[in-house]
């Protein structure tokens, strides 16, 4: 009797598998649809409180908070332009204006001469030991010490640290003037090592600069260094000055008419050349040959320019109405939606400028999603529908 119950069973099995099979891989089929290998941008569109107005967002994941999602138009795209101008215009403000007049410092060297009396000159040394000094030595004149003070015979000692060169020499006139009588003084700079400028990054000769009596503008700094390398980002340098750091963005400066002359280096600055290697963006998704996009060499990248360094959209796979661009923002990220379907959005792309880091991603069309799923399906949909002939 067993036997026979047993056999019954294992015929209704057999010929139940094949079905049972492919209800399953169906199944499986239709739930893997929703993760489907690669990225997806799972973006939610709740109804608002109040309107009924969709309000797009990323969901949130253990890793990321929710996300809004901003609809890129022209409109936005302009009023960021307006935005950059106005912060431009309000630290063009603080940085550029009229130079200062250089005031001597420790380290400087000062040429002085007392008309009509020689014998100062034997408090510079004899010409033989000026001949044979070294190069790093300092120029003949009266060095001023590391304290600012200047030592002079029969002046003494005077604090000139500050000062400009007309008013040591006041000073002096007066400090003589006990024992000459009306001493004729001219002081002037033998040499400047007091005060420098640090130029850094991105040009053909980096170091310091010293500061002259002739004020170093901007461009006479980078100048001076040898100007920018092929590398250079000239909408991103850098100037730290005073604990204080200031972006200037040189293609953006003079779209202003704004000149870039006017901004005087002060001691102590430092200019920052960043690299166009290190400001790029990353483009992901449905494009021909995914990687990373660079600025031109005036900085700028839009979002029309990052797609065209990856070869475009890949019109096969690509969801148009589904492109993203991710930003890293001071609190939270921010995520912007162009839908591109139309020709005309680029435009809007054109505008559109990238920041570094940021991330350009294009999204998959539906249909690629179930053709990836259904490619892994596959092997496991033969293998059951190859046991259910067996079976049989």
């Amino acid at each position: 009797m067993n036997q026979i119950i047993e056999r019954v069973i294992s015929a209704n099995w057999r010929a139940s598998f094949p079905r049972t099979a492919a209800t399953l891989a169906l199944a499986a089929m239709l739930s893997a649809c929703a993760i489907a290998p690669g990225f997806h941008m799972p973006v939610d569109s709740d109804e608002a409180a109040e309107g009924g107005d969709a309000a797009p967002h990323i969901d949130a994941t253990a890793a990321t908070p929710e996300i809004p999602v901003t609809e890129l138009d022209l409109a936005l795209v302009r009023r960021d332009v307006e935005q950059r101008k106005t912060n431009q215009d309000q630290q063009a403000k603080r940085l550029l204006g009229a130079p200062t007049a250089y005031t001597v410092g420790a380290g400087d060297v000062l040429q002085i001469v007392v008309w009509d009396h020689p014998e100062f000159a034997a408090a510079l040394g004899s010409a033989q030991n000026q001949a044979s000094a070294k190069a790093s030595d300092p120029a003949a004149g009266f060095v001023v010490d590391q304290n600012g003070n200047l030592r002079f015979p029969y002046a003494g000692t005077l604090a000139v640290a500050g000062l400009r060169t007309d008013q040591i020499q006041q000073e002096l006139t007066a400090a003589l003037s006990t024992y000459l009588v009306k001493p004729q003084v001219t002081v002037r700079m033998a040499s400047y090592r007091a005060r420098q400028v640090y130029v850094d990054g991105q040009v053909r000769d980096p170091g310091a600069l010293s500061l002259t009596d002739v004020p170093l503008s901007f461009y006479d700094a980078i100048a001076r260094a040898g100007g920018f390398n092929e590398n250079a980002d000239q909408s991103d340098i850098m100037l730290v000055r005073g604990g204080d750091s200031y972006r200037i963005d040189l293609p953006q400066l003079l779209a202003q008419r704004l000149n870039p002359a006017k901004l005087y280096l002060r001691e102590g600055d430092l200019l920052r050349v960043a690299s166009r290697n290190d400001n790029i963006v990353y483009v992901m998704g449905e494009v021909s040959k995914p990687g990373s996009a660079a600025p031109r060499r005036d900085g700028r990248l839009t979002l029309a320019d990052a797609l065209s360094q990856v070869g475009s959209i890949n019109s096969s796979t690509a969801d148009t109405a589904q492109m993203f661009v991710i930003r890293q923002g001071d609190d939270t990220p921010r995520v912007y939606h162009l839908d591109s379907s139309s020709p005309v959005s680029m435009l809007v792309a054109n505008e559109f400028e990238l920041q570094p880091k940021d991330i350009v991603y294009v999204d998959g069309s539906g249909l690629v999603r179930f053709n990836r799923v259904l490619s892994l399906l596959m092997p496991l949909i033969s293998t059951g529908l190859t046991a259910g002939v067996i079976a049989k």
